[in-house]
C-alpha cells in the first residue's frame, strides 16, 4: 500500500471512532456511509470501493456498538415490509379479478342460452336468404 492509501485508511477509522461516540466534526453525525466519507475527508466512492472492508467494518461496529441498524438496512428493511404488502394485496386483488372473470363468464353463458329460441320458433330472429344470381 502506498503513503497516501495508508493516510485514507487512518482516517477513515478514526471517523468511524468519531461518529460511533456522537462526536463527528464535519458530517451530519448520521451512521451512514456517506457520513463516513464526510467525517474522514475521504471520496464516497473511495470509500465503497477501495475501503470496502472499513465500509463493511464500520456497519458491523454500528450494528455491535450501538445496538442499531444502519439507515441502509432500515430503509431496506421498510422497503421490504411494503413490497410485501403490495404483493398481498395484488394477491387478494388478482383472486377478485378471476372471480369476476367466472361470474361474466357464466352470466355470458346463460345470456346466450336466453337468446337462442328454445323450440322450433324463430322469435325475432330472421334467416338470410341466400343471394340470387
Amino acid at each position: 500500500m502506498n503513503q497516501q492509501h495508508q493516510d485514507e485508511r487512518t482516517r477513515i477509522r478514526e471517523a468511524m471512532d468519531r461518529l460511533l461516540t456522537g462526536q463527528a466534526t464535519t458530517s451530519n453525525g448520521s451512521l451512514t456511509v456517506v457520513a463516513l466519507a464526510a467525517e474522514a475527508d475521504v471520496h464516497r466512492m473511495a470509500l465503497m470501493k477501495r475501503h470496502a472492508d472499513l465500509r463493511n467494518e464500520f456497519y458491523e461496529r454500528v450494528r455491535n456498538e450501538t445496538q442499531q441498524m444502519p439507515e441502509t438496512e432500515k430503509r431496506l428493511r421498510e422497503t421490504v415490509t411494503k413490497l410485501k404488502k403490495t404483493v398481498a394485496n395484488q394477491k387478494i386483488e388478482l383472486e377478485d379479478l378471476r372471480q369476476r372473470v367466472t361470474n361474466l363468464t357464466l352470466a355470458g353463458a346463460v345470456l346466450s342460452q336466453r337468446a337462442e329460441p328454445s323450440t322450433g320458433s324463430r322469435g325475432n330472429v330472421v334467416p338470410l336468404r341466400p343471394p340470387t344470381t
